[in-house]
Formats: structure tokens, C-alpha cells, sequence
């Protein structure tokens, strides 16, 4: 599916979607990969969801490991090619089983090893599917986590539900990824 942006050369952007492609490259991501090409069309919301992104990345009080978990539940729920491609990589450095992750993108049940990580699938699982979170998943993950994180746990599913679903409705790919590199099937349009 080719992207439905039309290109923007760096000479016909306005002075806000200058200054915001200028804080993406200074911030802690350093390009452009993801949904940020679609973002600079429209730079106030772009620059509003590039600085909630940073934080939902990397100041959730989740370890790594764990953030990265929520963000490939997040892709399979949405069956975003970019954000599942994106992120693998990541989640599998910093310590997720690649059996895991491939159960997470065929839908099933992961069989998990660690309980942080059975905690963060309930819950993201349980958000997405029931729109809610029993009672028993909320309370163990505020037990394991604290409250604080819970919290900072849903902005990182929202934030990432917002970055799929720009990722799906304007056909972007991830930096490099061809069609044979869909984790998902594309529906037919």
C-alpha cells in the first residue's frame, strides 16, 4: 500500500513544521521513522503528540522490556506493519522472548515466563478487546507497579493507538520495510 502523504520538501515547510521536524531530530529519537511524516502536516498536533510520545517511550517508569511489550500488544491490536516493525527489534533487545512476541502477533495467548510481563499483556489485552480493566488485572498491576505507572501505562497504550492508527490510515511503512517484511496480512480495500 503506498503512503497516501503527499512529500513535502524541506524548502515549502512552514516555519511550524520546521521547527517541529527540528525538535523530532534533536529529541531522543533521532529520525523520522514512524508517524511523524504524517504529524508534520499538521505541526500543533504533531508537536503536541512528538512530546507526549517522548515521555510514553521512555519515562514511564516501565522498564524497557516492558514498554516495549505494550507497544507490540498495541500494534497487533491495531495490525500496524510500521509499529510491529518498529518496535520488535527493540522489545527483543532488551530482553523479550521472540516466542512471545510471535504469539502476541498470531493473537494467541502468550505463554510467559515472568509475571511483569503476563501483567502488562493482561492489561493491555483487557483494554483493547473489553474497552475496560477487571478488577483483578488492575489490581495486580497497581500492586506490581504502583499507581503512578498504571497510569503512565494507559498514555502509553493511548499514545500508541494514536500512532497506529495515523501509521494505518495514511499506508505508511517503516524505514526499509518492503512488502515482504508485513508482519500482518493487509486487508482488502
Amino acid at each position: 500500500m503506498p503512503s497516501r502523504l503527499p512529500p513535502i520538501a524541506h524548502e515549502q515547510m512552514t516555519p511550524e513544521q520546521t521547527a517541529m521536524l527540528e525538535a523530532i531530530l534533536a529529541g531522543p529519537r533521532k529520525n523520522l521513522n514512524g508517524p511523524f511524516v504524517a504529524w508534520i502536516h499538521s505541526p500543533a498536533l504533531g508537536e503536541l503528540a512528538q512530546r507526549l510520545g517522548a515521555f510514553c517511550r521512555y519515562q514511564t517508569g516501565l522498564p524497557l522490556r516492558l514498554s516495549e511489550l505494550a507497544i507490540l500488544v498495541t500494534a497487533a491490536a491495531w495490525r500496524s506493519q510500521a509499529e510491529w516493525h518498529i518496535h520488535l527489534p527493540i522489545a527483543l533487545e532488551a530482553g523479550l522472548a521472540p516466542e512471545i512476541a510471535e504469539q502476541i502477533r498470531e493473537g494467541a495467548t502468550p505463554d510467559f515466563r515472568h509475571d511483569d510481563e503476563r501483567a502488562i499483556w493482561s492489561f493491555a489485552n483487557e483494554l483493547y478487546r473489553d474497552k475496560r480493566v477487571s478488577d483483578p488485572t488492575y489490581a495486580t498491576a497497581v500492586a506490581m507497579f504502583g499507581l503512578p505507572v498504571v497510569v503512565n501505562l494507559v498514555g502509553l497504550l493511548g499514545y500508541y493507538a494514536l500512532v497506529a492508527m495515523t501509521l494505518n490510515t495514511f499506508g505508511m511503512r517503516a524505514e526499509g520495510q518492503g512488502e515482504a517484511d508485513l508482519p500482518f496480512a493487509e486487508a482488502a480495500s
